[in-house]
């Protein structure tokens, strides 16, 4: 999750509590907060990120989440920009991982096909998951991938103290 518009606390509490809501799932555990920098658009506010694990009951699907994300994300104000497709936003609410499933589809991709590349990603989701392999053919859990991180992109990280 990420937000960097608003109050960005507010967003991502928020987002927890509508994801705890939903039918047949559980807000299982979240990460500690962190302020990032913005990726890929650098003329922007400082992000908010923060990542959290759901337990699902077996009526979801990748789809169906992807759904649920969407609509939080539109509650809450998010604005999709074609031409500014990592710009500012309210709330960002992305599927990183979804057990062990490999998925490719125009809608989603899981895992996240940018995981290893972003140390705001992979610091808090090794908070929660550091174990758990990355299913994306390449090897490796996710402390390994946060291990293989350029330092200098790591210690751009900071937690929040919102």
């Amino acid at each position: 999750m990420g937000s960097n518009l608003g109050d960005r606390s507010a967003c991502l509490q928020a987002a927890r509590e509508r994801l705890a809501a939903l039918p047949d799932a559980l807000l299982a555990a979240a990460s500690p907060i962190y302020e990032t920098e913005p990726w890929g658009d650098p003329d922007q506010p400082a992000y908010h990120n923060q990542v959290v694990a759901l337990t699902l009951g077996p009526t979801w699907t990748p789809h169906r989440l992807l759904a649920a994300l969407w609509a939080i994300e539109a509650d809450q104000g998010r604005i999709r920009h074609p031409k500014r497709p990592y710009g500012p936003r309210t709330l960002d609410l992305d599927i990183l991982l979804f057990g062990a499933l490999r998925l490719d589809t125009p809608e989603l991709t899981i895992p996240h096909p940018r995981l290893r590349q972003r140390a705001f990603v992979l610091l808090p989701l090794a908070d929660l998951a550091g174990d758990v392999p990355i299913p994306d053919g390449q090897g490796g859990s996710v402390a390994q991938a946060l291990a293989k991180m350029p330092s200098k992109e790591v210690g751009k990280i900071v937690r929040a103290t919102e």
